[in-house]
């Protein structure tokens, strides 16, 4: 049977289509009314990026920094290593490859970019609980059999090197120096807003501090200017690990920016996150991130595997 569609034009039809499966789950800072549906053709750098593969016909290769580690506020997380806000996660990110493979059979896969270690010291969590975090991570990818994701850390790229040296390395070879980045953040309103956020979580994830409130705002935001130079030295690590793969972001990203913000599970707020929180089962099924304390007002709590799990709304009118 006769092709078609030209040779030329066919990757990016398919890349269009592979770049519809995400638009769903877009995560971004610009207002987009309800009803709007915004075209693929509004995202070229992932466009071009996905297309590479097509005409390849290699497997799309999507790289996504995130999965730290938990919070260290035990009024947020039900422990520090990964529950059903996770496997709920990891679930959907295989599941988006499959979706992908059915319109492309080279498929695709994620490497899930676990950056724990790269500022576990600027958010308090210690580098052992970092290590179990992101092994159990690995542990859950096997036993749910989702054979399109992979994890990759420091680990892989300087292997037992102390952690504080590790950080350092990275930190003096790719961050940005920390005159640059606050004149970035005075001139550009998404750098401000990433800049109060973290800002934010880390005032939210500090449970034992015995200050003022305003001490703890300075800290914080003296401490957000490291969390954010380490992570753009990580983004820019991966990238020289991974040039080709096409980069996602559990960060609201502008529509059209080279990072492809994604949502991994509803929430009230668009920068919550598995590990920044529990995982509530509502009473029709469907599942919401949220804190723990708020989680435990209205859901009772489930076990799996001997480890606190996540909660249930139907659950608790039994109680």
């Amino acid at each position: 049977m006769p092709l078609t569609t030209a040779p030329d034009t066919l990757p990016t039809r398919i890349g269009t289509e592979i770049l519809n499966l995400l638009l769903p789950h877009h995560r971004t800072t610009d207002p987009v009314p309800a009803p709007v549906r915004v075209p693929a053709q509004a995202f070229p750098h992932q466009l071009r990026r996905i297309d590479a593969f097509v005409r390849d016909g290699a497997p799309i290769v999507f790289t996504l920094p995130g999965f730290p580690c938990k919070s260290p506020n035990p009024a947020k997380v039900l422990g520090h290593l990964p529950d059903q806000g996770e496997r709920l996660s990891l679930t959907f990110l295989n599941t988006l490859c499959t979706k992908i493979e059915r319109i492309y059979p080279p498929g695709a896969r994620v490497i899930i970019c676990s950056d724990g270690h790269v500022f576990g010291d600027l958010i308090g969590v210690p580098d052992d609980h970092i290590d179990a975090y992101a092994d159990d991570l690995r542990t859950q990818i096997g036993r749910m059999g989702l054979h399109r994701l992979s994890v990759f850390d420091l680990r892989d790229v300087l292997g037992d090197l102390p952690h504080d040296a590790k950080r350092s390395h990275v930190h003096e070879r790719y961050a940005p120096t920390l005159e640059a980045l606050r004149a970035e953040i005075r001139s550009d309103s998404q750098a401000l807003a990433l800049y109060r956020g973290i800002t934010r979580f880390l005032v939210e994830d500090t449970a034992d501090w015995t200050g003022t409130r305003s001490a703890l705002q300075r800290a914080c935001r003296q401490r957000a200017y490291g969390v954010i130079q380490r992570s753009r030295a990580w983004g820019d690590l991966i990238a020289e690990q991974h040039p080709r793969a096409v980069r996602l972001s559990i960060h609201p990203q502008p529509i059209g920016a080279p990072k492809f913000g994604i949502r991994l599970l509803d929430a009230p707020d668009a920068w919550t996150t598995p590990w920044h929180s529990a995982a509530l089962r509502r009473t029709d099924g469907t599942w919401a991130l949220m804190p723990r304390a708020e989680a435990a007002r209205t859901g009772r709590l489930v076990r799996q595997g001997g480890k606190d799990s996540h909660f249930d709304q139907s659950r608790a009118a039994c109680r």
